[in-house]
C-alpha cells in the first residue's frame, strides 16, 4: 500500500534514531560509491544521504539531488551553502518523469522511496532510463515487519516483490540483503 510522507514530518529525516539505524557513511561504503561517479539521489528528501553521497564522489563525482518536493530542496540547497557543497545539483523533479536526460548516472540511489510510489514498475523504467549501461540502481527499503521504528509492515515493500519489479523492469544481477533489523539492500545493474 503505497503512502507518500507528509512534508510536514521533515524533522524525522534527521533524528538520532535515524542517524544510528542508517548509519550513511557506513552504507556508502558497503555499496561501492567510487570517487567520480555520478550519482542521482532519488527522493532525496531533506538531504540525509545527498551530503555523505557529495563527500564520497568527491570533487570529480557529481550528485543530483531530486525530489517532487520544492520545500524539501530548499533545505538541501541551505545545506549545501552551510557546507560550501559545489558537487550537488538539486532538481525539483516529478515522480515518473526524473528531468535527467537518458544514459546520464553511474548510479541510482534510492532510499525508502520505493514503498511510497503506486506504479513501481514504471518508475523503476524511468530510474532505468536515466542510467549509463551497466549502471547501477542501489534501493533502501524497510523489511516487511512491524518494528519500533518506521512504518506499519502493510506500508513496507516485500524484497521479493521488489526483485519481480526490477526484473519487469530492466535490471539484472539482482541481489537484496538484509543490513540490519530495519532495512534490506537492494543492488541491480541495467541490462
Amino acid at each position: 500500500m503505497a503512502h507518500k510522507f507528509k512534508v510536514l514530518n521533515k524533522s524525522k529525516l534527521d533524528s538520532p534514531k535515524r542517524r544510528e539505524v542508517l548509519p550513511a557513511k557506513e552504507i556508502l561504503k558497503t555499496i561501492g560509491i567510487k570517487k567520480s561517479d555520478v550519482v542521482a539521489d532519488i527522493g532525496c528528501g531533506i538531504g540525509f544521504f545527498t551530503f555523505p553521497l557529495s563527500e564520497a564522489v568527491g570533487n570529480e563525482g557529481i550528485v543530483y539531488a531530486l525530489d517532487i518536493e520544492k520545500e524539501m530542496l530548499d533545505d538541501v540547497e541551505a545545506g549545501l551553502l552551510e557546507r560550501n557543497i559545489k558537487n550537488v545539483r538539486p532538481v525539483v523533479t516529478q515522480e515518473y518523469r526524473l528531468i535527467l536526460e537518458n544514459n546520464y548516472v553511474d548510479v541510482a540511489f534510492l532510499c525508502t522511496v520505493m514503498h511510497e510510489v503506486k506504479m513501481r514498475e514504471k518508475f523503476l523504467k524511468e530510474t532505468n532510463r536515466i542510467l549509463y549501461p551497466d549502471g547501477r540502481i542501489i534501493i533502501i527499503e524497510w523489511i516487511k515487519k512491524d518494528s519500533d521504528f518506521g512504518p506499519p509492515a502493510d506500508h513496507r515493500l516485500d524484497k521479493n516483490v521488489l526483485k519481480r519489479n526490477l526484473q519487469r523492469a530492466g535490471f539484472k544481477d539482482i541481489q537484496i540483503t538484509d543490513f540490519n533489523n530495519y532495512f534490506y539492500i537492494a543492488d541491480a545493474r541495467k541490462k
